[in-house]
């Protein structure tokens, strides 16, 4: 899902800068309100671990590339906000570092895989969850089957939500932007292309690995560290 440069035209990419800057700015202060002190270092793990997730990548004819996040296991456990902020690091260090990712696309694939990955896989895991996703005495225990349930098709449905829209943005590019000559100056596959090409892996490979990842995380966590799942306020 990692949109290259040269693939958006200036007014998508310029138009999701400006939508992520006001997104960054209102998650920061979120953060500092909603979180510890003690779990702003959980901040860090959590970028961290976005990005070692995202670098098992895989390219896609038609689309970009296609890869699990871990976005809603971090939404889960830190909150949307916070997980926003980290899943944005990961992915800025990987467009800076390592070309993954272009730096004029950088705005689109954040609103992709941090905010709409995360805001979509957190409304999931509550709706279903439900009250079942409030603090935990200390001790640990088996987080109930509802709650593993709850977070595994969170993450299905996040990474999902996060792949059509990159798709749409690719293939509404030969709609928006054409030269002279009617050829495509930018991403030259059209919607009929791009969204099949970037949602059939996703529906049928990418999506039940992120389910199986945040199932299995969030039922660890609720073992070891019940207090990381609890209902974080948005």
């Amino acid at each position: 899902m990692h949109i290259p440069d040269g693939y958006l035209g200036p007014p998508t990419y310029g138009g999701l800068w400006a939508v992520m800057a006001g997104i960054w700015y209102f998650a920061s202060r979120r953060v500092k309100k909603t979180l510890k002190a003690t779990e702003v270092p959980l901040v860090a793990l959590g970028a961290a671990l976005s990005f070692v997730i995202m670098m098992f990548n895989v390219p896609i004819v038609g689309g970009t590339t296609g890869h699990a996040t871990g976005t809603a296991l971090l939404a889960i456990t830190l909150g949307p906000w916070a997980a926003i902020i980290a899943v944005s690091i990961a992915i800025a260090v990987q467009a800076v570092l390592f070309g993954d990712g272009g730096i004029t696309a950088l705005g689109a694939n954040c609103f992709n895989m941090a905010f709409t990955d995360a805001m979509v896989s957190y409304a999931v895991y509550r709706l279903i969850a439900g009250g079942l996703g409030k603090r935990n005495a200390p001790g640990g225990h088996n987080p109930g089957k509802r709650t593993i349930l709850a977070s595994a098709l969170g993450g299905y449905a996040g990474l999902n939500a996060s792949a059509f829209l990159a798709s749409v943005e690719l293939g509404l590019q030969p709609i928006l932007h054409r030269g002279l000559d009617g050829r495509p100056l930018y991403c030259p596959f059209p919607l009929k292309v791009t969204i099949p090409a970037m949602m059939v892996g996703h529906l049928v490979a990418f999506g039940p690995l992120e389910a199986a990842f945040t199932a299995f995380a969030v039922a660890y966590l609720g073992k070891a560290y019940p207090e990381l799942l609890g209902k974080r306020a948005i």
